[in-house]
């Protein structure tokens, strides 16, 4: 594909790297010209430097035979006008824009052909808020994502020394829980990727992957490590839109505690918060902390827009009690240096937002794709089409099928069931077959493996 990103800070340098290794025509367009040229040395992309709003500038990065505009840039105004250019000026089929302000989010008839021709609206701030929301519903979890609108989930837990099923064969899974359908989809040891087997050991410390129902989840993860109390209490630093709106999902069900460092924003979230809690301050002040009984907290999670600071005050909760750290982090290069130390899950808002972009450049009726490890591997919901002569999928069972190296089929959503997958288990047209896919060069194989062939069109 012909794809054009408007924007070359995080978001747009991310999703450069994952689709410029995928073979696509990209353009990347920014007024920064330090951030093109770091993009342009280690990418092989086009860089244009200008403001992608103007109509000059879109065309010299290939408005013309453009199939999609994806426009990230940090001026939700400089994205829709872009998006409106585009369509109205060279006719772009897809257009993909990042829309920060809640204020116009809530204005469904605003985006359509007929106003701002947007096709899909991302918001980071809504998919970090939910990517978080959903880590604190399953204590221990480091990543927790849903599938065929929530009928199943995908869950991130690493096995802990002394765990029911360490030091034991995948094989016995079932036998452990025979009233619970599930399927571990893979083990990252060492950060290097197993693919499971029957015989595969689970050792302490992998990073084990497993798709279960959801209503399941919470029994499997009982198997892989200590039960861990459910979360009562919660305080947030940083009062900014993640914040706010963080504070708004959780404060019905939990107690929570917002901390802001600026008096105008802590009066504006004690008016507009109904339960939540707000104190003006620091959440690197170690007073304060204490004061506020840090070592009662179960999750303390750090949301500013200063990564350094989201470090210093996680760590300086963990330290003083707080059960279990979050820290949002923008640079890529901190995620991995902190996770798993005293920070107990490090949250890119980049790998968060990204997958949502992702399904919409997918070739195939891709419904979702969630990007897993920092964007290593990736868990992808495909819907089957076709019939037993146009599809290389449909009507045959799960071990006929060829899959790609590394990749696992773990579950089928027929309609309102959930068939977690088993080697005899037969895929039939319009079902949603979620796969995990270890190493990111096999995508393509995976998509053209879901296409329908030419007699069934």
């Amino acid at each position: 594909m012909k794809i054009i990103i408007l924007g070359a800070g995080q978001v747009g340098g991310s999703l450069a790297t994952e689709l410029a290794s995928e073979a696509n025509d990209i353009t990347v367009v920014d007024v920064d010209a330090t951030r093109l040229r770091a993009l342009g040395d280690r990418l092989d992309i086009r860089t244009v430097q200008g403001r992608g709003s103007l109509p000059t500038v879109l065309r010299q990065a290939g408005a013309d035979d453009a199939d999609m505009l994806i426009a990230v840039s940090s001026s939700d105004e400089t994205n829709m006008i872009a998006c409106q250019v585009a369509y109205t000026l060279f006719r772009t089929p897809t257009k993909i824009a990042r829309i920060r302000e809640s204020a116009y989010l809530v204005r469904d008839q605003l985006f359509q052909n007929e106003a701002i021709p947007i096709d899909v609206l991302i918001s980071p701030e809504q998919a970090v808020t939910t990517y978080i929301k959903r880590l604190i519903q399953h204590p221990g979890a480091l990543q927790v994502l849903d599938f065929a609108e929530g009928k199943v989930q995908l869950v991130a837990v690493r096995a802990y020394y002394g765990g029911p099923l360490v030091g034991q064969e995948l094989r016995y899974l079932r036998q452990h829980m025979p009233g619970v359908e599930t399927r571990v989809a893979a083990i990252f040891r060492r950060d290097r990727p197993i693919t499971p087997q029957g015989d595969t050991l689970i050792e302490a410390d992998d990073e084990v992957f497993f798709i279960a129902a959801s209503q399941d989840i919470r029994a499997v993860m009982s198997e892989l490590r200590r039960v861990e109390k459910r979360n009562k209490t919660i305080m947030i630093a940083g009062g900014g839109n993640i914040g706010e709106r963080l504070a708004e999902a959780t404060e019905s069900s939990y107690r929570v505690k917002i901390i802001e460092n600026n008096r105008t924003r802590a009066d504006y979230l004690a008016q507009n918060l109904e339960q939540a809690i707000v104190l003006y301050g620091s959440a690197s002040d170690r007073e304060l902390l204490i004061d506020e009984n840090i070592e009662e907290v179960d999750i303390f999670i750090a949301v500013t827009n200063d990564d350094e600071a989201n470090i210093m005050s996680s760590m300086l909760a963990k330290r003083l009690g707080a059960r279990r750290v979050m820290a949002l982090i923008n640079n890529p290069a901190y995620v991995d240096l902190v996770q798993g130390s005293q920070i107990d899950i490090a949250i890119s808002p980049s790998q968060a937002t990204i997958g949502t972009l992702l399904a919409h450049v997918r070739r195939g009726d891709i419904v979702n794709v969630h990007s897993l490890r920092r964007g290593a591997a990736e868990a992808i919901e495909v819907v089957a089409h076709g019939d037993a002569r146009s599809s290389k999928v449909v009507g045959k069972a799960i071990n006929e099928i060829k899959l790609p190296p590394g990749t696992t089929i773990g579950a089928v959503v027929r309609k309102e069931e959930v068939l977690i997958a088993r080697d005899t288990t037969i895929i039939e047209s319009d079902d949603h077959v979620i796969l995990f896919v270890v190493d990111k060069k096999h995508i393509r194989d995976v998509e053209r493996l879901f296409q329908v062939g030419l007699t069934f069109l």
